[in-house]
């Protein structure tokens, strides 16, 4: 598995009940900011709402494993039904391993998505659970992220250059940055 991204997609809305069901997954890990919904709006789209619907009706828990606080993550989702895990010091995988034993879930049964290498790609690595990175929501970020993407700009530019991260499905030639 490495520090690498298992795949990549363009966005979480891409990745379906079927594609989890073929992987053996029957969790979905993701951060919250500019993976699921954009890191500067408070409350969630209904395009998270019919998604995670759908997941949910599949059979398929998302869980929400972010660094915000415990107030920013619950505003975020107060409408919806997915769980989360705050304050999860990504890219340590304490967050991670806490959700995997809070749920009982198996490390081959989830996967944890995310839109930043430094955080979510290598907490789920060093957690033992495959990972999906995803292009961000939006282009803007926090000033505490833009430090993290200045960094990761060459790993994003091997990931989407090299096949060394498998994509996903359908999305072979998807728009990923």
């Amino acid at each position: 598995m490495g520090f690498w991204p298992t795949w990549k997609v363009s966005s979480i809305f891409a990745i379906t009940p079927a594609q989890l069901r073929d992987r053996g997954k029957k969790y979905v890990l993701t951060d919250l900011d500019n993976t699921l919904i954009p890191w500067n709006q408070k409350d969630a789209l209904d395009q998270v709402r019919q998604w995670a619907q759908t997941l949910r009706a599949a059979g398929i828990q998302v869980i929400v494993v972010s660094n915000n606080n415990h107030h920013r993550v619950a505003e975020a989702l107060a409408d919806l039904p997915i769980q989360f895990v705050a304050r999860a010091l990504k890219p340590l995988p304490v967050g991670i391993k806490r959700a995997l034993k809070d749920f009982g879930i198996t490390n081959a049964e989830a996967v944890m998505v995310g839109d930043q290498y430094f955080t979510d790609v290598v907490a789920g690595s060093l957690a033992g659970v495959d990972t999906i990175i995803v292009a961000p929501l939006v282009d803007t970020d926090g000033w505490n992220t833009r430090i993290n993407r200045f960094l990761e700009k060459p790993f994003r530019h091997l990931i989407r250059v090299h096949n060394w991260t498998k994509p996903w499905s359908h999305e072979k030639h998807a728009k990923f940055r």
